[in-house]
This record gives C-alpha cells, sequence and structure tokens, in this order.
C-alpha cells in the first residue's frame, strides 16, 4: 500500500458468508478443551456472533478460508440452533494476504488469546523455512524469540531448517 492510501482495518467490512462457502485452513495449532468449547456455544447463543472470523477469500475457488475464529466456525457446523438462528450465515472479515503472511496472522491471534498444540507450532515453522522465511522473519510476525523458534525446528527433526544457521565458534 502506497502512503496516500490510508489503512483501512477489515472489520469495517464485514460481511455474512453462507457456511458452506467456508472451509478450516490446514495450519491452525489452535486446540479448545471440551468445556471452553460448551463456553464458547453458550456464549454464542446467549450473546450471538459477536466477532466476525477472519478469512481469505480465494476467488479462484469462490471460497473463504479461515485465518482466525475456526472454533467459532465450528459451532455453527456442530449445532443445528445456531445454524438455523443465523440463517446459515457467519460474519466474515477478510485479510488479502499471501499464505505465509496468513500463517502468522492465524498464530498472533491464537498466542494472543490461549495457548496451542507444539507439534502443529513446529510443522508451521517448518512450513515457513521451507517457504524460504528466515529465523528473524518468524520470530517478528509470529512474536516468538529465538530460543522458541530453535526449539520449534528441533522437534520436526530436520536437520535441513539448520542449514543456513550461523553457528558461534565455539561450535568449531
Amino acid at each position: 500500500m502506497n502512503k496516500k492510501q490510508k489503512f483501512v482495518s477489515p472489520v469495517y467490512n464485514v460481511r455474512p458468508v453462507p457456511i458452506e462457502k467456508i472451509r478450516a485452513n490446514e495450519y491452525n495449532p489452535n486446540k479448545v478443551a471440551p468445556p471452553e468449547m460448551e463456553l464458547l456455544y453458550r456464549s454464542i447463543k446467549e450473546d450471538g456472533y459477536t466477532m466476525p472470523i477472519v478469512c481469505y477469500y480465494n476467488e479462484k475457488e469462490d471460497i473463504y478460508e479461515i485465518v482466525d475464529g475456526f472454533h467459532r466456525y465450528t459451532i455453527m457446523l456442530k449445532y443445528k440452533d445456531i445454524y438455523e438462528r443465523e440463517n446459515g450465515m457467519l460474519p466474515v472479515s477478510v485479510i488479502d494476504k499471501d499464505i505465509s503472511e496468513r500463517m502468522a496472522s492465524t498464530i498472533r491471534h491464537n498466542r494472543a488469546r490461549g495457548s496451542h498444540d507444539v507439534d502443529l507450532m513446529s510443522n508451521i515453522v517448518k512450513e515457513l523455512k521451507e517457504m524460504g522465511r528466515s529465523d528473524r522473519w518468524i520470530m517478528k510476525h509470529l512474536g516468538m524469540s529465538l530460543d522458541e523458534v530453535i526449539r520449534l525446528k528441533q522437534i520436526t527433526g530436520l536437520a535441513s531448517l539448520f542449514k543456513d544457521k550461523e553457528f558461534s565458534e565455539a561450535w568449531e
């Protein structure tokens, strides 16, 4: 975006989208325990959808892929009363970012709220490295320390993730 364009947050353009045109992403490491899912259902039942889900619109497939809001989406799929009350429509806020930026956005949303699965996080780090993202990029965009990035890379057990890593002379 050039400096003359004013940034407008996506939340100012929330749109109702049929749930059939929405799909989960394949990389979300966030897990919610059953009691919290029940609480989310109760919250949506009592208060309605108070926040839109965040999606990327894939124009080619005419589908919305979830960046944040998978569990709110799941509630509508699982509970007929919510689906009927909302006429099968979910409030969606759209962001237009490439896949690595969407992955980073998902992690930022999750980390700001709670915990996520370590194995899935390590897979995301692996995928971002395979996309050519540096440790510094991952640290900046996922809000991690270098130690966290290294630990997550170690979990995958892939030496290729360390191939361009500079080590101190103590390793020689």
